[in-house]
């Protein structure tokens, strides 16, 4: 098993808050937490290693033209200008960090989400936005972003750079990095502090589960896997 492998392992089973709990442990209070504007489509809990990329806004003038060649056009711009590169590169257990540069744009949709976990992606965060939100949500793709929009990327968005360090709700990520995502939103642990944070997280995540197992016990509640 290799490092990354390692660290999948040992934050499976750890939630969003027990890791906030880790990072504390490690004197870490002021960093990781991306800020709670940033939301998940529907509840669902995912761990990961960050693969990020930048987009920025397109600067040209979008040319007058005929719907028709309105068609060509669009498909040169998704080839030449605002383009996946990550999707030839995909590793499994990547997790995958969008900076869209605040552009009203759903640069994550229900087609490239969906062959991005077809290759081995086990979720997104992004400080932009979504669209398809319906597929999306039906196709089961785990989705943390700050906004949903309606708009398409061409004449808006453009890639810029894949695997640099990007700012995401107040926390730098980088390539390498542990995210940790559910309900609470997302942590994000840089990859130098994974151990350390993993066992602390471990140690009140433990005290949690045996707190609360005595009080199902003492209500007579039956026990599910969260106190097991």
């Amino acid at each position: 098993m290799d490092d990354r492998d390692k660290i999948l392992e040992l934050y499976k089973d750890l939630r969003v808050a027990d890791v906030r709990d880790g990072m504390d442990w490690n004197m870490m209070h002021h960093y990781g937490s991306v800020h709670y504007e940033i939301r998940p489509l529907f509840r669902t809990r995912v761990v990961g290693i960050a693969r990020t990329a930048r987009y920025v806004p397109y600067e040209e003038a979008v040319p007058s033209m005929t719907p028709d060649e309105y068609t060509d056009w669009a498909k040169w711009y998704y080839k030449e200008v605002c383009y996946d590169p990550w999707h030839k590169s995909i590793t499994n257990g990547d997790f995958m960090v969008i900076d869209q540069s605040g552009v009203d744009v759903g640069i994550l949709g229900s087609n490239n989400t969906l062959g991005g976990i077809k290759d081995g992606i086990v979720g997104y965060l992004s400080n932009g936005g979504v669209r398809d939100t319906d597929e999306v949500i039906l196709q089961g793709v785990p989705v943390w972003s700050k906004f949903i929009s309606q708009k398409m990327d061409q004449g808006r968005i453009r890639f810029d750079a894949l695997d640099v360090p990007v700012n995401i709700g107040g926390v730098v990520i980088r390539t390498g990095d542990v995210v940790v995502a559910d309900g609470d939103g997302v942590i994000v642990v840089p990859r130098k502090l994974a151990y350390e944070v993993a066992k602390y997280a471990h140690q009140e995540l433990k005290s949690d589960k045996a707190g609360r197992k005595r009080i199902y016990e003492a209500m007579g509640r039956a026990l599910d896997h969260t106190v097991i």
